[in-house]
């Protein structure tokens, strides 16, 4: 199965529309990580531990490792080469945000899904189709394209006005029209601003978006499900951070949030 048809595959099996991000900030993690030899992985393997049951993908923000040179990006490849021998029907998401001209993004699809061995990876969609086409080009993996991003500043260019419509719908409309010639896109769109998920939804049909914002952020998880959700009562990854990786019980946190998003699912 490609990326695609194996996180949909894992929605099902598990019941789960969770996405846990590991953003593991080495001076946040508790001290006895912080003693380890490799104490991201440390730390990742005990999150990943507590909290695959319910997970149908595991989100590492790229600045948490490489803020730590060669050692975090050593934690970083076994983090995922622990995902891929022990729980490999759980998606991995490269969060890099990644955009460029072609023949350096060829540098990065190398690195991120065949050096590292993600299953997906976040893209600015900035420099148009052309620069992305060596990610876009990659049928087995899974092009995650910002759209409507959840941090508070997100409409100084997003909402900007392009022939009578704001230019997140511009990207939407362009990556379901044109982009997805592959059916491996997903679309980046915040909890934040539910009205405007809700749109998305409507725009791009069945189409998988992935969902930050919900908790520390201030999305709200019913808003963020009856907006987003499918037909089907699918199409979303909805990622929590910081509010999983650093609750006291972090097996009860994912469960928890798996649980309420999925009391506001239907099913089609």
């Amino acid at each position: 199965m490609n990326a695609m048809e194996r996180c949909e595959a894992r929605i099902r099996a598990a019941n789960t529309l969770l996405c846990v991000g590991l953003d593991s900030q080495l001076d946040r993690l508790p001290e006895r990580f912080r003693k380890a030899p490799c104490p991201q992985f440390a730390f990742n393997r005990w999150i990943i531990s507590q909290t695959h049951a319910f997970a149908a993908a595991y989100k590492p923000n790229m600045a948490f490792y490489e803020a730590r040179g060669a050692d975090g990006i050593a934690e970083l490849k076994l983090t995922l080469a622990y995902l891929r021998h022990h729980h490999p029907d759980i998606l991995t998401i490269c969060d890099a945000k990644r955009a460029d001209i072609g023949s350096t993004n060829e540098g990065y699809v190398t690195a991120i899904f065949d050096t590292l061995g993600f299953d997906a990876v976040t893209l600015n969609p900035y420099l148009g189709r052309e620069a992305l086409a060596p990610f876009l080009g990659r049928a087995d993996r899974a092009c995650i394209i910002l759209c409507r991003t959840s941090n508070p500043g997100a409409g100084e260019f997003q909402d900007l006005q392009v022939g009578g419509k704001p230019l997140w719908q511009i990207v939407a409309e362009q990556v379901r029209d044109a982009w997805n010639a592959s059916g491996n896109c997903m679309l980046v769109a915040g909890a934040t601003y539910p009205e405007e998920l809700r749109q998305i939804r409507a725009l791009v049909g069945e189409m998988t978006l992935l969902v930050p914002g919900v908790g520390t952020q201030g999305g709200d998880v019913e808003q963020t499900v009856r907006a987003g959700q499918n037909a089907a009562g699918r199409g979303l990854l909805i990622n929590a951070s910081r509010g999983i990786l650093f609750a006291d019980d972090p097996a009860a946190a994912a469960r928890d949030l798996r649980d309420a998003i999925n009391r506001h699912r239907h099913t089609g």
